[in-house]
């Protein structure tokens, strides 16, 4: 009998001593991993007591903030207009983030390390605790147009369509706007069933509303790749500029293939002679294949992929944070046919809509890219500043010289007759002088419709630059009809704002 009881009194000991080492473990090592699982209600719970930091636009507008609640937790997140701004400042559910409220976190629930000061004032003049406040770089105008006209064109169509416009001269992401979208209030909810079967809803929908297009989704960038072609070809030799004379068959015979590279409607290239030549300002302006394509084989792949990176192709460490970035791509093209298809947007280049404003914001700020940012503050309950971003160069794209060379092709893609984008010159527009660049880009990968995609990237005011976006419609069509009208719309929405009409 005393055996008996010795064995299970040590068993017994062995256990306490296991648990003890257990919870000793879980208190000294596995804090923080707990406190941030997902599905840990405590520390849900605790986050909900507070009362969550807004998160308003560079202009003021308040496009998340918190409203008490009656249920488990004292305060819930309400998004306004939701689906318009959804990949700006993803969403807050009890089990996961995304997006701003992601990356700010710690800040807008009030935790952070920065609020700890401000927070042990408020403890001891026994004033509540509240998160901090995350502005935003975009403004309020811009987004809108930028969303509705998204909206309007790809509504019901099950196509997808991206927008970013950027401040050429710092970086700040003015727009960003991505269709179809969603309402981050259906996954705020503190109803957990409900929750997961918003959750499940969404994401069963096809194409993913969940997905930022702006950013996340690639397709080629068409003709507008023909800003890259056409610095490197700058690049190369310092004498060249607008006016210098380019080879420009009706039709271009690729080496080593049966295929031949026509212009669009097997059109001639403007003013081209009989020896093939015209000026590689009139080639830009109307888009010519041709010319482009044989550039691109002059130039060679190795010099286009230099060109390439230089604006941010190929970067997959681009970190913004709030924003999940896709890597725009440009890979070497292993024959000269296909660098011809390469030169002009077509072969492997992907791009997103970011990249393409990139592309416009290096020329527009003199050669000089900016890196993108959405995050412009945060300020704690007292207002005072806790964090802001500084403006960073992300790469010298291209000298001030070619960027002004570029610069003048891409005025005359709007302001000259022959420009593939004269709809939306200076007199159409009430004085404004865009430059800009359309883009209509085969997609063999575009099974949602037999159109191509439609791409367009601008800056504005031509002379004095405030303000460069991207736009691509998958199943668009032709640039110029689909995508321009959208970015001149963000355009105007934007610089009415500064005071630019």
């Amino acid at each position: 009998m005393n055996r008996a009881l010795k064995r299970i009194s040590i068993a017994v000991l062995v256990m306490f001593l296991l648990l003890l080492v257990n919870v000793n473990y879980l208190q000294g090592f596995e804090t923080t991993s707990l406190s941030t699982r997902p599905f840990n209600d405590r520390a849900t719970s605790e986050a909900n007591q507070y009362q969550r930091g807004d998160i308003v636009t560079a202009d003021g507008v308040q496009i998340a903030t918190t409203k008490p609640s009656n249920d488990l937790y004292k305060y819930l997140r309400v998004y306004n207009d939701g689906q318009v701004y959804a990949p700006v400042t993803g969403y807050d559910s009890v089990y996961s983030t995304t997006g701003v409220e992601h990356a700010e976190d710690a800040l807008l629930s009030g935790n952070g390390s920065q609020l700890a000061f401000r927070n042990f004032i408020d403890m001891i003049t026994n004033k509540p605790q509240k998160g901090a406040t995350v502005q935003v770089t975009v403004n309020s105008k811009a987004q809108q147009a930028a969303y509705q006209g998204l909206q309007q064109i790809l509504q019901g169509t099950g196509r997808v369509g991206g927008v970013v416009a950027l401040n050429p001269s710092t970086g700040a992401i003015l727009a960003m706007a991505s269709y179809p979208s969603y309402d981050p209030n259906v996954l705020a909810t503190h109803d957990g069933t409900q929750l997961n079967k918003n959750d499940e809803a969404l994401l069963k929908e096809s194409p993913s509303p969940l997905l930022n297009n702006a950013t996340q989704t690639t397709l080629p960038p068409g003709s507008t790749f023909k800003i890259v072609t056409g610095s490197a070809w700058f690049t190369q030799n310092a004498t060249r500029n607008p006016n210098s004379m380019v080879y420009s068959p009706q039709v271009l015979t690729l080496p080593q293939t049966t295929s031949r590279l026509h212009n669009d409607n097997g059109e001639s290239c403007g003013s081209a002679g009989a020896n093939g030549q015209t000026t590689i300002l009139w080639a830009f302006s109307q888009s010519c294949d041709t010319t482009f394509g044989n550039l691109g084989m002059d130039l060679g792949g190795g010099a286009l992929k230099t060109a390439a990176d230089q604006f941010g192709m190929n970067n997959a460490n681009l970190n913004i944070p709030g924003v999940t970035v896709a890597p725009s791509q440009y890979l070497l093209p292993d024959s000269l046919a296909n660098t011809a298809f390469s030169a002009i947007g077509q072969f492997s280049d992907t791009v997103t809509p970011l990249q393409e404003a990139m592309f416009s914001a290096a020329i527009a700020n003199g050669g000089t890219l900016m890196k993108p940012y959405l995050i412009q503050q945060v300020t704690a309950s007292d207002l005072s500043v806790v964090q802001s971003t500084q403006p960073s160069t992300l790469s010298q794209a291209v000298s001030s010289t070619v960027a002004n060379n570029v610069k003048q092709m891409m005025i005359a893609v709007v302001q000259q007759p022959q420009g593939t984008a004269n709809a939306f010159n200076t007199n159409a527009e009430g004085g404004i002088e865009i430059a800009g660049k359309t883009g209509t880009a085969q997609n063999v990968l575009n099974g949602a419709s037999p159109n191509p995609d439609a791409v367009f990237t601008a800056f504005a005011p031509a002379d004095n630059p405030r303000i460069a976006v991207g736009v691509i419609v998958q199943g668009g069509g032709y640039g110029a009809a689909a995508a321009a009208p959208i970015a001149v719309a963000v355009i105007k929405a934007y610089l009415a704002t500064v005071g630019i009409r």
